[in-house]
């Protein structure tokens, strides 16, 4: 079977759906590789390099359709575009079905089968094929570049001998892909970075990334976004304007703003209203991610970017996966490249459109004549719902030290109870046990005391973990050894040479080994 690749017809469109690498899996598959000419230029893979990668490049849109069994595309395929399907045909794209039905009934009636990458479950085994992840990561990343390119301002606080330079104030509305992919962009370029999501359970990896998510003040914050797949659910009415009434008071704060919102299957909630960009200050930027399905700013202009009249820069984009288009190609590529190893369980160049599996059923919003979205439930939970943690009572600085002290007094009491122990101990030993035993049980004492206190501060970044403990214990050793080779017994100073011996081969050969470990990670 014949796997081709067209030129996207949308305007601006700069990305393709088959690259010179993808091409080469695929034919490993047993498929024939076809492309349109000049169908990669925009994302820098020219028709040379597919020629290269055993592709055949094909003139024309119209005979690339004509001559391919499977059509895989980026862009939904325009009504021109799903006139050429036939039945029989597979067509593999975003597709967007709640928002195209129109499109939808096109391909039933033209009997094509159709792979919607948007539709991909979120499941675990499906992460290799998610497309919508792939460009939100890629989106979430351009979106910070595409700010600090309108915002006029350093990202990251700075003291200079011309004055101190506060840093930006970054605000993310969403922590899905996209957000967090943006909030780890703006903190790693020195931001102080604020995010939020209706899903408290994303806390955690809000934090983990150096951002502070914002709490809303709600007894029913918790929302369940497993319950759409691992997208984030629809909102009650008070919880939305418990939202807004935060988001009002954090726009005067924000340099800042972007918002990466969406649920399946509707328009983008809107979520900064007029009077929010009215209240930021002037030379503010936003991003709007969401711009290509209506916008979560009430102001925004999908494909434009508009100034407000106080200044504010509102950013809407729709195409920031395609201004990095040779990543997101390839990115994209790999997810489709990744679909047909699925579709092809025997590498035989024959597809198997298997319906009882989670991850093609799920995709598939057409089949031989009918149409099949929206499809049943996956069998396997997408993202199971966590509990969030309830968040720590914030202590005053007179009960922060009146802990410590509580803290404090514990540990001396258990200090002086371990010394009680090991002073009756000593007694106890000290009566029945004769001289020369206790002579030797006190070195073997202060060696294991005096052992440990010099290795163990030792900082275990000089050492490998291995070498850490094994030292520490040699140390132990060695030092008792030394203690014990001027015994006036033969047996136990030769003892005692000998477990230097070892004991010194052992640290010594330990410092190597690390010595080695280390130079692997050295520059040449």
């Amino acid at each position: 079977m014949k796997i081709g690749s067209p030129k996207e017809v949308l305007a601006g469109e700069a990305r393709v759906a088959m690259t010179p690498d993808s091409a080469v899996q695929l034919r490993k598959l047993g498929y024939e590789c076809l492309v349109q000419a000049g169908a990669g230029a925009a994302a820098g893979f020219t028709d040379d390099a597919y020629r290269a990668a055993g592709v055949e490049v094909v003139e024309t849109a119209d005979a690339l359709w004509e001559a391919s069994d499977i059509v895989a595309k980026v862009r939904p395929p325009e009504t021109s575009e799903a006139e050429r399907l036939k039945p029989g045909k597979t067509l593999i794209s975003f597709f967007y079905p709640a928002q195209s039905k129109d499109l939808l009934d096109l391909c039933k009636a033209k009997g094509a089968n159709v792979i919607a990458m948007d539709m991909v479950p979120r499941i675990s085994r499906a992460q290799k094929m998610d497309a919508l992840s792939s460009m939100a990561n890629i989106a979430g990343y351009r979106a910070v570049i595409e700010a600090g390119n309108n915002f006029g301002r350093f990202f990251t606080g700075q003291i200079t001998a011309a004055g101190k330079v506060p840093p930006a104030k970054v605000l993310v509305v969403g922590a899905g892909v996209a957000g967090l992919a943006a909030i780890g962009t703006a903190t790693s370029l020195g931001a102080v970075t604020y995010a939020f999501d209706v899903r408290p359970e994303v806390a955690e990896q809000i934090e983990s990334m150096g951002a502070q998510f914002v709490y809303l003040d709600f007894k029913d914050q918790q929302q369940d976004g497993a319950a759409t797949g691992g997208y984030a659910a629809p909102s009650s009415p008070e919880f939305r304007e418990a939202q807004l009434k935060k988001f009002r008071e954090l726009a005067p704060e924000m340099d800042i703003v972007i918002t990466t919102a969406l649920i399946p299957g509707r328009d983008a909630p809107v979520l900064w209203t007029k009077d929010m960009v009215e209240a930021m200050k002037p030379g503010s930027v936003i991003i709007d991610l969401a711009a290509e399905r209506g916008g979560n700013c009430e102001l925004t202009v999908a494909d434009q970017k508009i100034v407000a009249p106080n200044g504010v820069t509102i950013v809407g984009y729709t195409d920031f996966p395609s201004r990095m288009a040779a990543q997101s190609s390839t990115l994209y590529a790999t997810n489709v490249r990744h679909m047909m190893t699925d579709l092809t369980p025997g590498k035989d160049g024959a597809v198997v459109h298997n319906m009882e599996d989670d991850v093609i059923r799920g995709a598939t919003v057409a089949f031989q004549g009918e149409i099949t979205w929206p499809p049943p439930p996956p069998k396997v939970q997408a993202i199971a719902a966590q509990k969030p943690a309830a968040k720590a009572k914030e202590l005053t600085p007179e009960e922060k030290r009146a802990k410590e002290a509580a803290a404090f007094r514990e540990q001396t009491r258990f200090q002086i109870m371990l010394l009680g122990i090991g002073t009756v101990l000593m007694l106890l030993v000290g009566a029945v046990a004769p001289a020369s035993f206790m002579s030797h049980f006190i070195v073997f004492a202060l060696a294991c005391f005096v052992g440990f206190q010099v290795i163990w501060n030792v900082s275990h970044a000089l050492h490998t973990p291995l070498m850490a403990v094994t030292n520490a214990i040699s140390g132990i050793i060695l030092l008792g050894a030394l203690l014990q080779i001027g015994s006036s017994g033969k047996l136990v100073a030769f003892l005692a040479a000998i477990s230097i011996l070892i004991a010194s081969i052992n640290i010594v050969g330990g410092f190597l080994v690390t010595r080695r470990m280390l130079a692997m990670f050295q520059k040449s």
